[in-house]
C-alpha cells in the first residue's frame, strides 16, 4: 500500500507478540494487508489498531507490567492511526465542545488545560494538520469575583491557544447578555436553573448555574447537531489517572478520552455518559471527618511504636480503589457497606528520611483536609473490564459527563440552591426517565482539590480560611440540605412518575421523613467525631511519646494542634 505508514503497529506487534496473546493473529492480518490497496483495505487496516488497543491495555494495567514502554507504544499507535484516518479522508467522528466552569482558581485551570493539551498531543484525536486540534473546542466559563483572577484566566486562555487548543473565554458580561437574549417569560421560567443574579453581581453563581449557562453557549457554537458532543469538566480535574509506584502516586495520560467517547456515542443509544473520579474524594470534608480522624490516629499509634530517627516506614501502601466510597462517613446511605477499617498514611517524601521528617510533612498537609484533600483515602484507578464497558448510571459526576445534542435537555436542577449533591440528585431523576441511555464508563478524571500554589490561592465554596482558623459552617448547610434533596428525590422517583409534576403532598411527606432520618444520623456522626478528636489529642499531646521531645518538631505539633482545634471548632 503506497505511502501507507504502519511502522509503529508493526514494531509493537513484533516487540510484544510473544508476551501478549492475540498479537500474533494481528501480525498475520497485517501481513495479509501489506500489499492491498483501496479504501476497504485501509478501513481494515485502521480496524487492526482498534483490535490492538484492548490487548495493550490489559497488558499495561496488569500487575508487574513494564508500564511506560507499553504506554509509549499505545500512544504512538493512536497517533499513527490518526494519520491513516486523515489520509483516508471523510472523517465523520464527533467534534467535542468542553466547558470548564471556573471561579477564582487560576492554578487549577492551568492544570486542567495542560492535561487536555497532553491528551491532544499524545493521542492526536481528529488530527492537527492546521496547527490546531480541529475537533476539540474548550469554553472557559468564568465565575470569578476577583478581577486579577479573571485576568490570569484570560492569560491562560491565550497561552493554550498558542499551543494549538481552541480555547475561548466565556466572560461574565457575555454570559449576562446571552441570558438576557432569552425572551422574558422564558428567562423567568429558567431563573432557578440559570440564575437571577443582577449584572453587577454576576459572579460566584455556583457550579450548577454556571454549568447550565454553558448550555446556552453550546447551542451558539454548535455547527453540526448530529456530530457534536458536549463535555462538562471541573477545573480541579485532570484528563489523566493515577497509579501506585514504589515512590508514590504517579499521574499518567493513559486514557484516550475523546476516541473512546466518540465510539460509545456512535455505536450505542447513549444520551448521557458519566465517568467517575480518582484521586481526592468528590465529597465535602463535612462527611469525611470521622474516618479521617481514624486514619490520623492510626498513623500516630504506629508512629509511637517506631523510633523517631529510624528510616521512614510509611511507604508502599495503597488506598482504596475507585468505587467503594471508603472516604465517606455515611457510605451506607449510598448502598455501600461501611467497613470498620483504617487506611495507612502513604508518606510522599522521597530519598532517605526519618520519622520526624515524615511527621513534619504530614502536619503541613493536615489543614488541606478542610479543602477536600483526604491524605489516606484517595481512590486509585483500576482497569477492571476495560474503559468502554457501559453500566447503568444513577449519579451525574458534574465534573466528568458528556451529552449529545438530544441529551442537552438533561441539566443540573436546583442550581440556585447551591447545594452539595446536585449531580447525584440529577442522576436519580435522569435515570428514572431514560434508564440505560444514561450510562457510566470507566474513564475517570484525576481529581485534585489543592495545587502546589497552596490553600491561599484557591477558592472553595463553603470554606472560609482566616490564618489557621477554618470555618465550615456554610459547607455543613450545603451538605445537609444537599443530602436531604438527594435522598428525597431518590425516594420520590420510586413513588411517582417523573414525567409528571410531583404532588406537593407527596413531596412534603418524603422530605419530612428523610429530614428526621438524616438529623439522627448526622447527630450520631457528630458525636463520634467529637470523641475521636478527643482521643487523637490525648494520643498526640498527653501520652508522653517521643515526638514531644525534639525541639525541631515544635512547629509540626503546632500544626497538628491547629488541625485538632479546627475539628473542634467545626464539629464540637
Amino acid at each position: 500500500m503506497t505511502d501507507i505508514i504502519t511502522t509503529q503497529l508493526a514494531d509493537c506487534i513484533a516487540r510484544y507478540k510473544s508476551a501478549i496473546p492475540g498479537l500474533a493473529d494481528l501480525a498475520k492480518q497485517l501481513q495479509g494487508l501489506s500489499q492491498a490497496t483501496g479504501t476497504e483495505s485501509l478501513d481494515a487496516l485502521i480496524d487492526l489498531y482498534e483490535q490492538c488497543y484492548p490487548l495493550l491495555e490489559q497488558a499495561m494495567w496488569s500487575p508487574g507490567a513494564d508500564f511506560h514502554p507499553l504506554l509509549d507504544c499505545y500512544q504512538s499507535l493512536f497517533r499513527e492511526q490518526e494519520a491513516l484516518i486523515q489520509q483516508k479522508g471523510g472523517d465523520d467522528r464527533h467534534h467535542f465542545i468542553l466547558s470548564i466552569p471556573v471561579a477564582d482558581r487560576p492554578p487549577h485551570l492551568r492544570a486542567c488545560l495542560e492535561s487536555i493539551y497532553r491528551v491532544c498531543a499524545l493521542y492526536n484525536y481528529g488530527g492537527n494538520t492546521s496547527g490546531v486540534w480541529d475537533k476539540i473546542r474548550i469554553v472557559v466559563a468564568e465565575d470569578s469575583r476577583d478581577e486579577d483572577n479573571i485576568r490570569r484566566h484570560l492569560e491562560l486562555v491565550e497561552e493554550y491557544r498558542r499551543k494549538g487548543l481552541q480555547v475561548l473565554h466565556f466572560g461574565l458580561a457575555e454570559q449576562y447578555e446571552l441570558l438576557q437574549s432569552l425572551p422574558p417569560h422564558q428567562r423567568e421560567q429558567l431563573g432557578h436553573l440559570l440564575t437571577t443574579q443582577p449584572r453587577g453581581k454576576f459572579y460566584l453563581k455556583g457550579q450548577a448555574a454556571n454549568r447550565n449557562l454553558s448550555y446556552l453557549k453550546f447551542q451558539q457554537l454548535t455547527e453540526d447537531k448530529d456530530r457534536t458532543l458536549y463535555y462538562l469538566v471541573d477545573s480541579d480535574q485532570h484528563f489523566c489517572v493515577n497509579r501506585q509506584t514504589g515512590s508514590g502516586e504517579e499521574a499518567v495520560t493513559a486514557l484516550n478520552y475523546f476516541h473512546a467517547i466518540d465510539r460509545i456515542f456512535r455505536t450505542t443509544g447513549t444520551l448521557m455518559l458519566t465517568g467517575k473520579l480518582v484521586g481526592d474524594p468528590p465529597v465535602s470534608p463535612s462527611v469525611m471527618a470521622a474516618n479521617f480522624l481514624d486514619d490520623v490516629t492510626a498513623f500516630f499509634a504506629r508512629l509511637a511504636e517506631l523510633d523517631g530517627g529510624q528510616n521512614c516506614q510509611f511507604h508502599g501502601s495503597q488506598g482504596p480503589l475507585a468505587g467503594d466510597a471508603a472516604y465517606h462517613d455515611m457510605a451506607g446511605l449510598f448502598g455501600f457497606k461501611n467497613k470498620a477499617a483504617t487506611y495507612p498514611y502513604q508518606c510522599r517524601l522521597s530519598g532517605e528520611h526519618d520519622h520526624g521528617a515524615c511527621l513534619m510533612d504530614l502536619a503541613s498537609r493536615l489543614n488541606a483536609f478542610f479543602f477536600g484533600e483526604h491524605l489516606t483515602r484517595k481512590t486509585w484507578f483500576s482497569y477492571g473490564s476495560g474503559f468502554t464497558r457501559l453500566s447503568p448510571a444513577r449519579t451525574v459526576y458534574p465534573g466528568n459527563y458528556i451529552v449529545n445534542y438530544e441529551g442537552l435537555k438533561y441539566i443540573i436542577p436546583f442550581g440556585h440552591l447551591r447545594l452539595r449533591m446536585s449531580g447525584p440528585t440529577a442522576g436519580r431523576l435522569i435515570s428514572a426517565e431514560i434508564g440505560a441511555r444514561f450510562a457510566a464508563f470507566n474513564m475517570p478524571n484525576l481529581h485534585r482539590r489543592t495545587t502546589e500554589a497552596g490553600l491561599d490561592d484557591d477558592f472553595r465554596p463553603g470554606v472560609e480560611l482566616e490564618q489557621e482558623s477554618i470555618d465550615l459552617s456554610n459547607e455543613f448547610e450545603r451538605q445537609f440540605f444537599g443530602d436531604l434533596m438527594l435522598f428525597s428525590s431518590e425516594e420520590l422517583v420510586k413513588q411517582v412518575d417523573v414525567n409528571r409534576p410531583f404532588a406537593r403532598e407527596a413531596i412534603e411527606a418524603v422530605i419530612n421523613g428523610k429530614e428526621a432520618e438524616l438529623l439522627t444520623l448526622y447527630q450520631q456522626k457528630h458525636d463520634a467525631i467529637v470523641d475521636r478528636n478527643r482521643k487523637l489529642h490525648e494520643l498526640v499531646f498527653n501520652a508522653g511519646h517521643w515526638w514531644l521531645r525534639p525541639p525541631g518538631l515544635a512547629g509540626a505539633l503546632r500544626k497538628v494542634r491547629d488541625f485538632i482545634a479546627n475539628i473542634e471548632r467545626n464539629f464540637g
